[in-house]
């Protein structure tokens, strides 16, 4: 796996939109005021081509235009970091024109977002053994002040942490909207991480290790059996270290996460899995008497391995930043979780 050099102390950060651009409100406001402040921070910034562009459908531009800027903005050698603008809805349709050989080839850039970008961040570590963050997208950074998990994610990108921990509040109903494009979460809900071992619910300490990788489940299911899905040979090779997997869902209801667990196993997903962490889904009310517990158990408790779920990930904020393709060591004991990236240098 391939580390990507730190954000230095008066670097340069790069923000490119393979999702959507910053081009409507509330998201326009946000992305300046981020930019204003890191440029009060002391850094340099390179803004691509479509970081405002709203011309393409579901994302900021055509597949072909999103493409070419993701191969600008990574080989360029013009930032030392990259952040996505923001998510979105068809960024898969860029993947034909991303030569992800010629980014395996090349020194390696911290990609972060999250969402619709983990067709990057997934790929990134699958298909060029680079690893990256799934954690806030630009804009996200524009609010005041910032939220400790955006703090937390801005110090992975500096080398200056390398544990994270979970959050003690989440945002039930945001109230950012473009008259308040600055506002911070709005924590209300209290964590409430359920454990198992297995399908049987457990409240002993839990520790183990293993290669994180994963993000958005409505992605993920959406690249299985394409040409972009190597992960079987991807967890062959990394099979003694073994996949903690991490997953999180927006739109997906509760029969569509099962459905997409039991298709990740078919494919081969899931062989050498030592654990799992699930966030918190969106869109997770339980229907016909399945709930988002059974959804997900239903394939992950036959795998006798550790499910933590509710965990702070995902589209419920704030989010756990996580290294894609890090060595991750995870320790839950009650409430409380803890990850570790373990090589992180």
């Amino acid at each position: 796996m391939r580390y990507p050099k730190f954000l230095p102390e008066g670097g340069t950060i790069g923000y490119l939109a393979p999702s959507f651009g910053c081009n409507t409100e509330p998201y326009l406001s946000a992305f300046r005021h981020a930019a204003e402040k890191w440029e009060s921070m002391g850094y340099r910034q390179v803004f691509g081509p479509n970081c405002y562009a709203g011309e393409g459908v579901g994302i900021s531009n055509t597949p072909e235009k999103c493409g070419q800027e993701v191969m600008d903005m990574f080989l360029s050698g013009e930032a030392d970091c990259l952040i996505s603008c923001g998510g979105g809805e068809l960024m898969c349709e860029i993947l034909p024109f991303v030569d992800f050989e010629k980014l395996a080839q090349a020194e390696p850039r911290w990609f972060m977002g999250y969402s619709d970008n983990t067709n990057l961040t997934f790929l990134l570590a699958t298909l060029a053994d680079t690893a990256s963050i799934y954690g806030p997208c630009a804009n996200s950074f524009g609010m005041e002040p910032w939220h400790r998990a955006l703090s937390d994610a801005f110090e992975i990108l500096r080398g200056q942490r390398k544990v994270v921990e979970g959050y003690d509040l989440w945002e039930k109903e945001a109230l950012k909207c473009p008259e308040n494009p600055l506002i911070p979460y709005n924590v209300t809900e209290p964590r409430a991480i359920r454990t198992f071992y297995g399908r049987e619910r457990t409240a002993e300490e839990i520790v183990f290790t293993g290669r994180l990788l994963g993000g958005c489940l409505d992605c993920l299911v959406n690249l299985t059996g394409t040409r972009f899905d190597r992960v079987a040979e991807f967890a062959e090779r990394y099979h003694r270290d073994g996949i903690i997997w991490f997953l999180e869902a927006c739109d997906l209801n509760v029969f569509a996460i099962r459905r997409a667990m039991w298709q990740m196993e078919e494919a081969g997903w899931l062989k050498y899995v030592k654990g799992f962490l699930i966030g918190r889904p969106a869109n997770g009310e339980p229907m016909m008497n399945l709930n988002a517990y059974d959804a997900v158990l239903e394939v992950a408790g036959r795998k006798n391995v550790p499910v933590v779920m509710d965990v702070d990930l995902g589209h419920l904020p704030p989010m756990m930043p996580m290294v894609v393709g890090s060595m991750g060591e995870v320790t839950v004991r009650g409430n409380d979780i803890r990850i570790g990236f373990l090589d992180l240098e």
